[in-house]
């Protein structure tokens, strides 16, 4: 029996006890007392270590002993809770997780956890340990580049850099570390892919492509280029990108393969042998326990219910997903086919079957569906820990973390939460004796809110700390340029507010490792609006800022407001839609050179679709005209169309790389009579 057959589910319940682990040590840190709270820490590292162990993984094993002894101490009241030692515990979780997070990535788990394991053994001891040291150690060595690490090519890489070789081409293996306070990794990754892919081709990348999107690394990387370039040209080009530490670029030819594979061969029969060792130990080990035996029995005895749960990869779901896109899209074709015949009996079929297909939908999406805790469970620890750091006291509240979000839009909303959170604790909460002067108390407060509001959920961080400065913003708005002072004298304040999102705005007096690089808010924007969300920013100086993001449920069939202009089909999203109206020529004003309509009492600029598309022209409009009447935030605009078709749900598909940076058409999607409508992105049409 391999042990490749285990490694998911061991994989997932690592994760799930780390997270247990982290989330009762911050309790913990409120009630050291609490013998509840210590024996659940003390039961999670008990069992990953006895799984460690059966899987192989000595350094888990070994670094989850020893603090498996340490909270033995606290449970005897031999060793008392202090914040120190929780510092301490908070770092060797940090490992663990490193280690895990290796492990999925297909690495061997090993670590050098010495450090933490000593640190350990001195609270045991009773000592105290130098813990300001060890986090700057610690991070010193997350931070380099594990380039020892070799890079395995397949049999069809190896011919690609053999024949490139032959027509004079170098190959490099290029290793990139990112720096230790990077923020938003991912995209730094797709700016140095940018950099490289200009001058030459990447045949690999060391963790896959991906992971590296997933941000399943440390901070380092290895990406594999054929370019005729020279080496310490392309060190300059990729330093040239933000946020990055160091490049090494080596040259690599055929001939460097010939020892490797002897290596390999040797290390695989190796690894097979000691797996075939362990195959009794690891059937018994994965065999129901007394342990849970007994959490059973407690249970049935308290009245809860098991857990009728099962895990299913993810692919699986997106598979199954893509096919019933695909019934979408025939659904759609019966329809049409049926109003056309005008049969009865195929009628009331296709209707039934219209009302099945879309429960399954329901179903569909709702297994897609993951609660937004697992985004923010990392938040309790990272504010403790960035408090510490800013040396202020800050609380954070989470409210309605059992929202639900498609578990693509959370894969990509981490990062943008992880940068608002930090700018809240550095710019928005001030010192406690700041705070105290000005008649708050010294503890600020940050609270994270998600709920759902119709087809979306909306995503809010709000602090009671300083606020924005209107003037402070606006000043530095107008040196670096992001607005004139012809336009600065008409902004309203929450105008104002929103051009702390402009690239490379920072109002930080000092570069830190919390902020002041001039980097995050464009990016968060950027990632927000991909996924078809919006932020915004309100504020009022002296009591506090609140950001809201607002996101759609779901991103792969939407309910849309189908359109013609000419004799083309456009989709509308319903969810950026307020109402449609007909309205006369003699209607239209103008105001600045542009043309807009008197809405319920506001302007509204007047947007031609076949102008903004360049759609050509076969009609020419009458009196009447059609608009459809939008919303981003505050903002509003009137689409003029020639007719509206009606509403339909439509599966969107991306373009992907076939047309890249079309404006505003993010995707199209196939209707019932086989054509394709275009669907109209309303946020870049109000930027």
């Amino acid at each position: 029996m391999e042990l490749n057959q285990y490694l998911e589910v061991f994989i997932e319940e690592s994760k799930e006890h780390l997270q247990s682990c982290n989330d009762h040590l911050l309790e913990l840190e409120k009630s050291p007392n609490d013998m509840t709270i210590i024996n659940e820490i003390f039961r999670s590292a008990h069992t990953l270590k006895g799984m460690s162990a059966t899987m192989g993984y000595d350094d888990l094993a070994k670094l989850t002993h020893q603090m498996e002894n340490v909270l033995d101490g606290i449970r005897n009241q031999t060793i008392s809770v202090s914040p120190e030692l929780l510092d301490v515990v908070f770092l060797a979780v940090d490992d663990l997780e490193a280690m895990v997070e290796s492990i999925a990535s297909g690495g061997d788990g090993k670590r050098d956890v010495s450090k933490v394991v000593d640190m350990l053994k001195m609270i045991e001891k009773g000592n105290k340990p130098n813990v300001a040291n060890a986090q700057k150690e610690v991070a010193a060595a997350a931070a380099e580049p594990k380039t020892e690490k070799q890079v395995v090519y397949d049999e069809f890489e190896r011919t690609v850099i053999e024949q490139s070789n032959e027509q004079g081409f170098h190959t490099y293996e290029i290793a990139i570390s990112l720096r230790s306070d990077c923020l938003l990794k991912a995209a730094r990754v797709y700016m140095v892919f940018e950099v490289l892919e200009k001058i030459g081709e990447v045949i690999k990348s060391t963790p896959p492509i991906e992971q590296l999107e997933e941000e399943q690394f440390d901070q380092a990387f290895m990406v594999t280029l054929i370019s005729n370039e020279e080496s310490s040209d392309i060190e300059k080009k990729v330093m040239k990108v933000s946020e990055i530490e160091r490049v090494e670029v080596s040259s690599i030819s055929i001939d460097d393969f010939n020892m490797e594979s002897q290596s390999d061969l040797q290390e695989s029969k190796k690894v097979e042998l000691e797996s075939s060792e362990n195959k009794v130990v690891l059937v018994d080990k994965t065999a129901p326990t007394k342990q849970k035996q007994n959490e059973h029995n407690q249970n049935q005895a308290t009245g809860k219910a098991a857990s009728k749960t099962i895990r299913v990869n993810i692919e699986r779901l997106d598979i199954l997903l893509n096919l019933f896109e695909e019934l979408v899209i025939d659904r759609g074709r019966l329809e049409q086919i049926s109003s056309e015949l005008n049969n009865q009996e195929l009628q009331e079929t296709v209707d039934r079957m219209s009302r099945i297909t879309g429960d399954l939908q329901n179903i569909i999406l709702n297994m897609r569906m993951v609660p937004i805790e697992t985004v923010f469970n990392r938040f309790p620890r990272m504010v403790r820990q960035l408090a510490r750091d800013l040396e202020k006291k800050v609380n954070l509240e989470i409210i309605g973390a059992e929202t639900e979000l498609d578990r693509t839009v959370i894969d990509e909303i981490g990062d943008p939460l992880v940068h608002l959170i930090r700018n809240s604790l550095d710019h928005g909460i001030e010192m406690p004796e700041i705070r105290k002067a000005n008649g708050k108390s010294e503890e600020g407060t940050v609270v994270l809110k998600a709920y759902h509001s119709g087809n979306h959920v909306f995503i809010e961080i709000e602090d009671d700390g300083a606020g924005i400065s209107r003037d402070r913003v606006l000043k530095k708005a107008l040196e670096s340029g992001v607005v004139t002072e012809q336009i600065a004298s008409t902004l309203s304040d929450k105008q104002v507010y929103e051009l702390i999102f402009a690239s490379g705005f920072s109002t930080a007096a000092q570069i830190s490792n919390v902020s002041g690089r001039g980097v995050g808010l464009d990016v968060v924007k950027n990632t927000i609006e991909n996924l078809g969300g919006d932020v915004s920013v309100d504020s009022i100086e002296g009591k506090g800022s609140l950001f809201s993001i607002q996101l759609p449920l779901t991103l792969s069939i939407i309910s849309v407001m189908l359109v013609e202009i000419q004799k083309e089909k456009y989709a509308v999203p319903l969810s950026s839609i307020i109402e449609t109206a007909i309205i006369k020529k003699e209607d239209i004003l103008n105001a600045h050179n542009q043309k807009v309509i008197d809405f319920r009492g506001k302007i509204v600029p007047l947007l031609f679709l076949k102008d903004l598309f360049e759609v050509p022209v076969y009609e020419e409009e009458n009196e009447f005209l059609s608009v459809v009447i939008v919303r981003k935030g505050e903002k509003m605009a009137a689409l003029v169309v020639d007719a509206f078709v009606g509403q339909q749900e439509v599966v969107l598909k991306s373009f992907g790389n076939y047309l890249p940076n079309v404006f505003a058409i993010p995707g199209a999607t196939i209707l019932g009579d086989g054509q394709v409508a275009l669907i109209v992105d309303c946020n870049a049409l109000l930027k």
